[in-house]
């Protein structure tokens, strides 16, 4: 398997832990809101009830975010090589390593760490269309592309 195709995997299972934790938290909600019963305290009732009702909300808003994640990642293409930076490359840097897919963090494959980032962050928007042997400063950073994957 390729460190790709690896950070590829890694991308995916962070998508399906974040999903199972959301519905896990919707059904949680959904549960509550239904074992509220009407109390002889009223106000502390509803009260409770806006308060579930905003926590449902909350999580709606992860799940559209998680399913956003899933059409981006859909994109990638981990079998393509990239001669610039583009979703779906891997970027080795003289600073760090990126994989251009989603935000899913720090990812450690063959004891080499990579960041897994959303196109659309600062530190990714310098780095596309650029080629190996560019130099890119990011906070008052400079560093150079060694390889695009």
């Amino acid at each position: 398997m390729t460190v790709k195709e690896e950070l590829y995997k890694a991308c995916l299972t962070f998508i399906d832990n974040r999903l199972t934790t959301v519905n896990n938290t919707i059904l949680d909600l959904q549960n509550s809101l239904q074992s509220e019963t009407k109390s002889s305290a009223g106000d502390k009732h509803e009260t409770g009830r806006a308060m579930l009702q905003l926590e449902r909300e909350k999580a709606g808003h992860q799940l559209s975010e998680i399913e956003k994640q899933q059409q981006i990642i859909r994109k990638v293409n981990f079998e393509s090589e990239h001669g610039k930076v583009a979703l779906g490359s891997v970027v080795k840097t003289t600073q760090s390593n990126y994989f251009i897919s989603i935000s899913a963090g720090e990812i450690t494959i063959d004891n080499m760490t990579y960041f897994a980032i959303s196109a659309a962050t600062p530190i990714a928007q310098l780095l596309l269309s650029k080629t190996v042997g560019d130099e890119i400063v990011f906070r008052n950073n400079t560093f150079k592309i060694v390889a695009v994957i």
